[in-house]
């Protein structure tokens, strides 16, 4: 059986975008891109709703994947295409190859099936769909980039309490930090 993933990086004080609607982190570290390099390795498949799917879509297989990219970024864009994505929205018509489309009110099924039919890792990514399937998710993975952004969409907008259990802390050199979050 699958484990459901949900990762986004962050600023330290909670958010996946600034005001502005970007992402306002910088450029990423070389030992955060090593970091996230080993973490798709082991991923079976990416569950994206259609926003964070625009976001990642064209920089990893179009942009970085070309010569003069630096290494790390092009073994991510080449882990990236290699690995299966789905794309949850009601608004997108088509993807390319190597995508599934499902609209949002199958999401639920689908990624139950998926949970049930994989051995490994589904990442999960994307705020509005963690929420609509915040019962399904096994983990909770933030790297903490060392800015603070003084708002914008926060990791997690959930209106209720959830407790978890830290599994695992690391410091990068870069001052970045990756927790690992587990229900208790």
């Amino acid at each position: 059986m699958g484990r459901i993933v949900y990762w986004m990086n962050t600023s330290i004080d909670g958010y996946i975008e600034d005001r502005n609607g970007g992402p306002g982190f910088g450029e990423p570290a070389e030992d955060f891109q090593e970091a996230a390099n080993d973490h798709v390795r082991r991923i079976a498949a990416f569950l994206f709703g259609r926003r964070l799917y625009e976001t990642m879509e064209k920089p990893w297989t179009q942009d970085l994947g070309k010569e003069g990219a630096p290494p790390l970024e092009r073994e991510f864009a080449r882990l990236y295409k290699e690995t299966p994505r789905y794309v949850f929205s009601d608004t997108l018509q088509t993807v390319p190859d190597g995508v599934t489309l499902v609209r949002r009110e199958d999401a639920r099924s689908t990624v139950t099936r998926l949970k049930r039919e994989t051995d490994g890792t589904l990442q999960l990514g994307g705020p509005e769909l963690a929420v609509s399937l915040l019962d399904l998710i096994d983990e909770f993975w933030v790297y903490a980039q060392p800015v603070i952004v003084g708002g914008g969409k926060p990791y997690l907008p959930v209106t209720t309490e959830l407790r978890l259990r830290l599994a695992e802390h690391r410091s990068l050199a870069s001052g970045i930090t990756f927790r690992r979050y587990v229900r208790p």
